[in-house]
């Protein structure tokens, strides 16, 4: 599957030996993600916006209204970046400047472009399906207005890096003699019990794509 060239602009400078640079890492993060950060700069301002996102190879797909900010700046071939991260526990050291967490993260680059209206429900479908694959297909599928009213983006990864931390504490010598708890907090993300919608009709089953989200 290979990796990605590693140079200044991605390259993980802070405890170096935490980046990763490989697709196999990348993309095992971002599949596991449901929303990201993009960021872009349109006349010197930056901007920072979260959203959903779908992965598709090397491409992500981004989705909004066609009047939307985010949509009418990066639909011009504006450079982006985005982040997705996974917080997975709480690291308490005995001192409090060695306070950490253990996360997944992944930084990507490119450049977004507008994807044609042939390929648009594909790229809605990729991003159905990376909140709950499955789904797509229980679906009524978009419309012509629906579709009209709505953009995609098409981002090619040009670049990316990993960041992974686990483990516990790193405490400084001394302080391991130190009367203080330390330890981690292990974090996960979990669906709770389903609530049906109050217009749901009666012996409509629960679908597929819910039942495997939850099991």
């Amino acid at each position: 599957m290979g990796g990605y060239r590693i140079d200044q602009r991605n390259k993980v400078k802070r405890v170096p030996e935490r980046g990763h640079y490989d697709k196999s890492t990348v993309f095992e993060i971002l599949d596991a993600g449901k929303i990201c950060h993009a960021s872009f700069v349109v006349d010197n301002q930056p901007f920072v916006i979260p959203t959903i996102y779908g992965r598709d190879g090397d491409c992500l797909y981004l989705h909004g209204a066609t009047t939307s900010r985010l949509i009418k700046q990066l639909e011009t071939g504006v450079q982006i970046s985005l982040a997705v991260t996974h917080l997975d526990g709480l690291v308490l050291a005995r001192s409090a400047f060695h306070h950490s967490m253990n996360y997944r993260s992944v930084v990507i680059f490119g450049t977004a472009k507008l994807v044609m209206e042939d390929n648009k429900m594909q790229a809605l479908k990729v991003i159905s399906d990376q909140l709950v694959p499955g789904r797509w297909e229980e679906s009524r599928q978009p419309n012509a207005k629906e579709l009209k009213a709505t953009a995609v983006l098409e981002i090619k990864i040009d670049q990316a890096s990993a960041k992974i931390r686990t483990g516990g504490p790193k405490d400084d010598k001394e302080d391991y003699d130190l009367d203080i708890w330390a330890g981690v907090v292990p974090m996960q993300t979990t669906y709770q019990a389903i609530i049906p919608d109050i217009e749901l009709k009666n012996g409509i089953a629960i679908p597929k794509s819910v039942i495997n989200l939850i099991n």
